[in-house]
C-alpha cells in the first residue's frame, strides 16, 4: 500500500510564503510524475504544478513566476514553495502521484488528503 501525506498549509497574509511537503511512504520501488492540485470552495480541483521523474517541470499559469514545484526522489517527496500568495490562492492543496511498486509493475495514481492553505487580504 502507498500514501501520500501533505504538511505545511496554514494561514498566511497576502505576499507571505508558504512550503508545501508530500512525502510517499509504502511500498515504493518509483515515483513517476508528481503534481499538486488545489481546489478551492464552489470551483472544480485544478492542476497547479507538476514534476517529471526528470524534473521537467509546468506550472499554471496562475502561479507561474510564483510557486516552485521541486522533488527528493531519495525521499520520495515532492514540495511546493509558494510565494507571494494572492487571497484567490486560497484552497485545499493535494498532492497526486504515479507510483509503482516494483519494477516489473505498473505505475498506478495515488492521492493525499489534501492540506488547507488560507490566504488573508
Amino acid at each position: 500500500q502507498v500514501h501520500l501525506v501533505e504538511s505545511g498549509g496554514g494561514l498566511v497574509q497576502a505576499g507571505g510564503s508558504l512550503r508545501l511537503s508530500c512525502a510517499a511512504s509504502g511500498s515504493i520501488f518509483s515515483a513517476n510524475t508528481m503534481r499538486w492540485y488545489r481546489q478551492a470552495p464552489g470551483k472544480q480541483r485544478e492542476l497547479v504544478a507538476l514534476i517529471t521523474s526528470v524534473f521537467t517541470t509546468n506550472y499554471a499559469d496562475s502561479v507561474k513566476g510564483r510557486y516552485t514545484i521541486s522533488r527528493d526522489n531519495a525521499k520520495n517527496t515532492v514540495y511546493l514553495q509558494m510565494n507571494s500568495l494572492k487571497p484567490e490562492d486560497t484552497a485545499v492543496y493535494y498532492c497526486n502521484a504515479d507510483i509503482r511498486m516494483a519494477a516489473h509493475s505498473t505505475y498506478q495514481n495515488y492521492w493525499g488528503q489534501g492540506t488547507q492553505v488560507t490566504v488573508s487580504s
